[in-house]
């Protein structure tokens, strides 16, 4: 398996799996014109973040998508994992795992990066499950939000 910053040719990809992942977590069918504009302006704009990508035998397996936080108490950035998906027939073969390290090591070979955050819905027990294996804990904060309605 291969993890790799993903190319505008994975755009369809990270589109399906979007598409997916809403469905999957929240029961929310996504608008297919702003999510593939919001794609499209990530690819534009590094800025906004970066998509990841696992790949085997020339199939994406899953991706996520890393977005930037500034840490004035650690004078350095602290990526937010986002937008992740594991294709169903990769599951439970260590596909997040993978991309998860190779994020983690990036921060560790970059003395900017100083650690990485996500955010998981708080009935998502497997998620859950999987990140505390990978050594990250929830014991800090609570997630709140405010989002505009259009």
């Amino acid at each position: 398996m291969t993890i790799r910053e993903a190319t505008s040719t994975d755009i369809p990809s990270i589109i399906d799996f979007q598409l997916k992942m809403a469905l999957e977590t929240e029961n929310l069918t996504l608008d297919i014109a702003t999510l593939s504009q919001g794609v499209h302006r990530l690819f534009k704009d590094s800025s906004k973040g970066r998509y990841y990508v696992a790949e085997q035998d020339h199939q994406i397996a899953g991706c996520l998508m890393t977005t930037y936080e500034w840490s004035d108490w650690r004078c350095g950035t602290v990526l937010w994992i986002q937008s992740v998906y594991v294709d169903a027939s990769f599951r439970g073969k260590g596909v997040y795992k993978k991309l998860y390290e190779y994020i983690q090591q990036m921060v560790k070979s970059d003395h900017d990066l100083r650690g990485i955050r996500l955010y998981v819905d708080k009935t998502n027990k497997v998620a859950k499950d999987v990140y505390q294996k990978l050594g990250m804990n929830g014991e800090h904060y609570q997630l709140y939000e405010w989002m505009k309605k259009d």
